[in-house]
């Protein structure tokens, strides 16, 4: 079994705006999460939000340390939600073993000492963040999830937004997840775009085509950069930027926040007009 990460610094607005493509990919984007047999781990500098992916193969994946955390297990001051992306496969913490099927979201609170992830073809995209205080491990599922229908056929952006984090399903410390599906010929997610200064955010592109990719926007509102992003390739989004894009095909994104707080309404909206 191998766990791996790297470290992504933060990066102020004026920095990123000078950066070329090859800079803004280096410092952006995520595009080695899921090997099989491995735990690939990205941390990041805001709000220590660390991006993952764990590809259980044949064998089982225990939930290893990594040296940014600081601590004798990954969960002593931390909390993590798996999401399972590939077919129905297992995550067993602390010796109580939970079925997670595919879109299924298993929410891990800190203190779990030992987390283990099993199915042969169950794919799992990690996200934790540093926690305050213990909540129960809960299982969420798309059925439970809060649903929002927001857009337009007329402006290719009519979709159906699914808050798995929400008042009803369970309690976080500062992870907010969740998923969004499109309607047949929409393209555009989160526009009209806006920011949130007290979040960060990480966005998980998938069921693309091959031959198909995301056009991702990023960078303050009238100093705006793209980003193009392929099947199962995730970008860090900071609290100052823009997070908004267009695939070329069908699509499906994981958006997971974290920061000041849980408020989905906390939101600075951007003009149209505005956006350079």
């Amino acid at each position: 079994m191998t766990t791996e990460f790297d470290i992504r610094f933060a990066i102020d607005p004026a920095g990123a705006a000078g950066m070329g493509t090859a800079e803004l990919r280096e410092n952006f984007l995520i595009d080695d999460l899921f090997s099989t047999g491995a735990v690939n781990w990205t941390y990041t500098h805001y709000d220590r939000m660390a991006v993952g992916g764990a590809v259980p193969g044949a064998g089982d994946l225990a939930l290893e340390t990594i040296k940014p955390t600081g601590t004798a297990n990954f969960l002593d001051r931390r909390e993590l939600i798996a999401v399972n992306i590939g077919d129905a496969g297992t995550i067993k913490v602390d010796g109580t073993e939970h079925a997670v099927g595919s879109r299924d979201m298993l929410y891990v609170g800190m203190g779990a000492k030992d987390v283990r992830f099993a199915g042969e073809r169950a794919k799992f995209y990690l996200l934790s963040a540093p926690a305050h205080a213990s909540h129960p491990t809960t299982l969420l599922q798309q059925s439970g999830a809060k649903r929002l229908d927001l857009g337009a056929r007329e402006t290719a952006n009519e979709r159906s937004i699914f808050q798995y984090v929400n008042a009803d399903s369970v309690k976080t410390c500062q992870l907010v997840v969740g998923l969004t599906q499109f309607a047949p010929g929409s393209l555009w997610n989160t526009m009209p775009a806006h920011i949130h200064d007290r979040r960060m955010e990480a966005y998980l592109y998938f069921d693309l085509k091959p031959d198909a990719f995301v056009v991702h926007l990023m960078g303050e509102p009238d100093e705006s950069r793209h980003l193009i992003v392929r099947n199962e390739q995730a970008i860090i989004s900071p609290p100052w930027s823009i997070h908004c894009g267009a695939g070329t095909g069908s699509y499906t994104f994981i958006w997971a926040m974290a920061g000041d707080n849980v408020d989905y309404t906390d939101v600075e909206k951007v003009e149209m007009e505005d956006l350079r």
